[in-house]
């Protein structure tokens, strides 16, 4: 079996959320239905932002590059999970598991990046307010989330790079999508290396992003306490606190998955993480970030006032 490498495999059977019949057709509807408002909340955002000439500002450009983030990798696994639950037959090619896996990693550390992207926008603007059009410019917007892009393809080239030297020796993947460890459970080769390289890689960029997080918000804090009035620091607190949410949700979750052995938790307790990170936060996020902000629900009520006839996002920043 040793000799054997990745092509006698030409696909993986997964072992999906329930192994019971009469649950499929419910999570089916259940799973859809969460999609579906993923799909809404998130293209809501982006539209939303686009249309309204007041949301084009920097904060609100990487909030629509958050939203866009959450789309792609909720629909890198969803869409396959869902046709799984009414399936005979939950199948996937190799090559289709390999390019699931590339691109759910791709946008899993983007999304640390953008994360730590925003928490650096709020310190800019609440610390160094009169600097903020100069500091956060059409150009460094884009710099950044072209870097952010950047970080998530590098990151996942390195692990993809290795999973395609493994040998696998099984085909049954005691999960619902192609992650790095239900992957690593059915090979035949050594896989210390890539254990170490995931563990390093994932802490690196966690501690990092975090880290910088932390960082922006010790200043953004202080400077919120030097504020006189009750009114100016209820709105700084206003603006920061739906990306805190968002931040402690995100991280709390992939902490927990990747900062840990593969044989540090149950099947079960990794099913229910992994579920709540791929499904339940992309569907979150809009809601956090629109129902508690008055610009976002103002800019929505004025463009239900009004007929749509087009889009043209050209963002000009203004603070």
């Amino acid at each position: 079996m040793a000799a054997q490498n990745h092509s006698t495999v030409t696909e993986f059977i997964l072992g999906g959320l329930i192994n019971q019949p009469e649950l499929q057709l419910p999570f089916f509807f259940l799973f859809l239905g969460i999609y579906s408002v993923t799909m809404i909340g998130n293209l809501g955002v982006i539209t939303l932002i686009c249309l309204n000439a007041q949301l084009h500002t920097p904060m609100y450009y990487f909030l629509s590059s958050l939203s866009l983030l959450d789309l792609c990798y909720s629909s890198v696994i969803t869409p396959k999970m869902l046709v799984n639950f009414v399936s005979e037959k939950n199948t996937i090619s190799y090559a289709g598991c390999m390019a699931q896996f590339y691109f759910f990693i791709v946008f899993v550390i983007a999304e640390c990046y953008m994360l730590t992207v925003m928490a650096y926008d709020r310190y800019v603007a609440i610390c160094r307010p009169l600097l903020y059009n100069i500091i956060m410019s059409h150009g460094v917007c884009t710099l950044l989330v072209a870097a952010v892009y950047t970080m998530g393809l590098i990151g996942s080239t390195i692990e993809i790079g290795l999973m395609l030297k493994l040998s696998y020796c099984e085909h049954l993947i005691s999960y619902y999508f192609c992650d790095v460890v239900p992957l690593m459970k059915l090979s035949c080769s050594s896989t210390y290396h890539i254990e170490i390289t995931t563990f390093f890689l994932a802490g690196f960029n966690i501690i990092v992003t975090s880290l910088t997080i932390f960082v922006s918000y010790a200043f953004i804090l202080s400077s919120i306490l030097r504020i006189h009035s009750t009114e100016g620091r209820s709105k700084a607190f206003s603006t920061c606190s739906s990306h805190l949410a968002a931040v402690g949700l995100f991280y709390g979750s992939t902490t927990f998955l990747y900062l840990k052995s593969p044989t540090g938790s149950s099947l079960a307790q990794e099913n229910v993480v992994s579920l709540f990170y791929t499904t339940g936060i992309p569907m979150l996020n809009p809601l956090i970030y629109s129902l508690r902000n008055k610009e976002v629900k103002a800019a929505m009520q004025k463009t239900l006032r009004r007929k749509l006839f087009g889009c043209k996002c050209h963002y000009s920043f203004s603070n």
